[in-house]
């Protein structure tokens, strides 16, 4: 990718609207992690009596979902670096909302990001249903 199409990329990505939407990805990804671990340690325990030895279904899901956070959180990088009035801010702005979900949206990803690995860390570690 050359040097124009980067800052084309990332020129688009800045003027790209930040929503509430938006800002919900990064949990909601993890909640849905959280519930797929929770419902594949049941169906693991009551069909096999005990965890795989590689759990290949659990590591794909919780590489997909580490990889939409992080997707999520370049994503609000890029927007909360949009350049704007520096601070006091004592307007509202179009540009300081979106730098305001933006970082709001970064500091999710990041909680949602650490989330996922504590609750993928006791599936890779336990090994007993009991």
């Amino acid at each position: 990718m050359s040097e124009d199409e980067n800052q084309g990329l990332a020129g688009r990505l800045r003027e790209r609207r930040v929503t509430l939407w938006t800002l919900i990805v990064p949990p909601t990804v993890w909640a849905v992690h959280f519930m797929f671990c929770y419902l594949w340690v049941a169906v693991s325990c009551a069909k096999l009596a005990a965890f795989p030895r590689f759990p290949v279904a659990f590591a794909a899901g919780t590489i997909v979902a580490l990889a939409i956070i992080v997707g999520s959180g370049a994503l609000a990088f890029i927007q909360s670096r949009t350049p704007g009035d520096p601070p006091p801010h004592d307007e509202s702005t179009g540009i300081d909302r979106t730098r305001f979900l933006a970082t709001a949206t970064l500091l999710l990803a990041g909680l949602s990001f650490v989330a996922v690995l504590f609750t993928a860390a006791p599936a890779l570690m336990l090994t007993d249903c009991r």
